[in-house]
């Protein structure tokens, strides 16, 4: 019998379609192909991009060279522009305003390499530490309100690059959907002393229905409530309410938990496209400790249609359940890295 499930952290429902009951083999997964064009974002290639705003690097090495691991620049085509003007302005029933904001892009390997799990655990550390730091240099602008991190893999899911890169969006509003969980996460703790999403791993913890990775602060899962087939989850166990703030101490355990996530979806799925989401609490504003901040995994297994557009509601065809159990069968241990991190090196910025 299909069910109607209620996401507890937002007022959103999806149709768990049971009966329908999709495994991988159900899905029509083109095969990822590589395209053999010249890639702006390898090494030697630096001229082809804006100047970098961050790197991780040899020591010796000049900025806007070969040498780095870790590489951050301007995108080369922003949707949003820093130099842009304050304000919101109306031209009779429309208000509108100047592109503000920052995009850029981050070169996760100097090896050409489109799927970020096949790096190694210390590179995707590094990775993350990029994030943090781009998060917290960009928030000192007071215009800014939001810091969306984000990775596209996949035509599909919207990348135009095969070699693997995420992106940084900084914006002046707090995005509508991130707004609601805040809503929803502060009347939570209003009403309870607790937080939702804490109390949501706490049962995961105790059921194991949906539980895909649990890796000491960190654990990855399927929704209760999943929008997608196989969409899944990375949450810290303790409460805090901004990735940039993770501690340097679990920055390994989230790299772990992040890797062994996608490395379970590639071997599910086939390197399905997909996008990873950051939702972590509002920079520049009042106190938001009651958040909680999390990544979201989601496959683009399917198609959204009519339905979902017209109503906002998802139907689903993997119960997450079964979903969860699929990827915690794979075999992941023996996927060998891309790279190392170079030791004996330094930063750049």
């Amino acid at each position: 019998m299909p069910q109607w499930r209620k996401d507890p952290l937002v007022d959103r429902w999806v149709v768990v379609a049971t009966e329908r009951a999709k495994r991988p083999c159900d899905f029509k997964v083109p095969a990822y192909e590589t395209k053999g064009e010249r890639c702006p974002l390898c090494p030697g290639h630096e001229g082809d991009t804006p100047p970098e705003v961050l790197s991780f690097r040899r020591e010796g090495t000049q900025r806007d060279t070969p040498g780095w691991w870790i590489r951050v620049v301007p995108n080369k085509f922003p949707a949003v522009r820093v130099e842009a003007r304050e304000g919101v302005y109306r031209r009779g029933i429309y208000d509108f305003m100047d592109g503000l904001g920052a995009h850029e892009v981050v070169v996760e390997a100097p090896a050409h390499e489109p799927f970020l799990e096949n790096l190694s655990g210390r590179q995707l550390e590094e990775v993350i530490r990029a994030w943090q730091q781009r998060s917290l240099d960009l928030r000192k602008d007071g215009r800014l309100k939001y810091i969306a991190i984000f990775k596209n893999f996949g035509q599909v899911a919207g990348a135009s690059l095969e070699h693997t890169h995420s992106q940084i969006l900084a914006i002046p509003m707090v995005p509508r959907e991130v707004r609601e969980e805040l809503e929803a996460l502060k009347q939570h703790a209003r009403l309870t002393g607790k937080c939702v999403l804490c109390q949501v791993l706490d049962q995961e913890i105790r059921e194991q229905e949906r539980l895909v990775v649990q890796g000491g602060s960190f654990l990855s899962f399927a929704p209760f409530a999943s929008r997608f087939p196989f969409e899944t989850w990375i949450a810290p166990r303790e409460h805090q309410h901004d990735f940039a703030a993770v501690r340097h101490d679990q920055v390994r355990n989230l790299a772990g938990v992040l890797r062994e996530t996608l490395l379970r979806l590639q071997k599910s799925l086939g390197g399905a496209p997909l996008n990873v989401v950051l939702h972590t609490a509002p920079v520049n504003e009042p106190d938001t400790h009651y958040y909680h901040w999390h990544l979201e995994i989601l496959p683009r297994l399917t198609t959204i249609a009519g339905f979902e557009l017209g109503t906002g509601y998802y139907i689903n065809p993997t119960p997450p359940e079964l979903a969860a159990s699929i990827l915690r069968e794979q075999e992941v241990f023996c996927a060998p890295p891309v790279m190392e991190v170079q030791k004996g090196a330094v930063q750049y910025v």
